[in-house]
């Protein structure tokens, strides 16, 4: 994989990534985005390879909810269904790399914030809000800007989850792995569709030291979210990292 940055350290930087992602959740593919793009990749197969890596996270997470009878079927259903067309239509739409680089920035400066909130320490969320009712209204928006920037989305969905108190926050993090996973699906389909099945199969190939990273990373970060770290440890930690990775693209744009 050509770039400014050896493929060795790529490989640790998302293998680093996806362990601490999948402690709080989430896949992890605004960094990955971001990770390739400050290595000097072209940015138009950014999206290729983050939402591979992305399925390959939250494919375990989402299996591993379902198991546990979390899941809340269907509101996790319902707000996907409105989203994963739109994250298609959002992969099919053409942008210019300063836009970009200008949405992936602020989407991890918000991943950053959002994950220092009270609401993500696991505490009792009270009554839903009032505006729980809206969800839906937000599912389409959501799923397209994560089509456009090459994620899936996790990192919108989810804060709006919490401060409206739509579930217990399990079944906050099972419905944001589902919702993940189905619009990285659906965000790949259309990357694949503008860019064409040759460029998705290169960018695969040179990308399979960081899908093999990414397996273990988040494995490994499941079992220390469940077994060993304090999840405030964890997320202080995640929100440090793309805060910092986040306000470098944008001060390059």
């Amino acid at each position: 994989m050509a770039g400014l940055v050896p493929i060795g350290l790529i490989t640790a930087a998302f293998f680093a990534t996806a362990l601490l992602y999948a402690s709080v959740g989430f896949g992890g593919g605004s960094t990955y985005a971001a990770l390739l793009a400050l290595s000097g990749l072209d940015y138009r197969i950014l999206p290729l390879i983050a939402l591979a890596c992305n399925i390959v996270v939250v494919a375990g997470s989402t299996v591993r909810f379902a198991g546990a009878g979390v899941m809340p079927w269907r509101g996790a259903i319902t707000v996907t269904t409105l989203a994963a067309p739109a994250a298609l239509l959002g992969g099919l739409t053409p942008i210019t790399e300063g836009l970009f680089f200008a949405l992936l920035g602020a989407s991890l400066l918000l991943t950053g914030a959002t994950m220092a909130l009270p609401q993500f320490e696991g505490q009792d969320s009270g009554e839903p809000s009032q505006l729980v009712r809206y969800m839906p209204l937000f599912a389409a928006p959501l799923g397209y800007l994560a089509g456009v920037v090459g994620i899936g989305g996790g990192i919108f969905l989810a804060p709006l989850l919490h401060l409206t108190h739509w579930r217990e926050p399990r079944a906050i993090a099972a419905t944001a792995s589902f919702f993940i996973l189905v619009n990285s699906l659906f965000g790949l389909a259309g990357q694949m569709l503008k860019r064409g099945p040759d460029a998705f199969a290169g960018a695969l190939y040179e990308s399979l030291p960081l899908l093999i990273a990414v397996a273990i990373g988040g494995q490994i970060g499941s079992l220390m979210a469940l077994k060993y770290l304090p999840q405030r440890i964890i997320r202080w930690l995640t929100a440090a990292l793309v805060t910092v990775v986040g306000a470098r693209l944008l001060l390059g744009v």
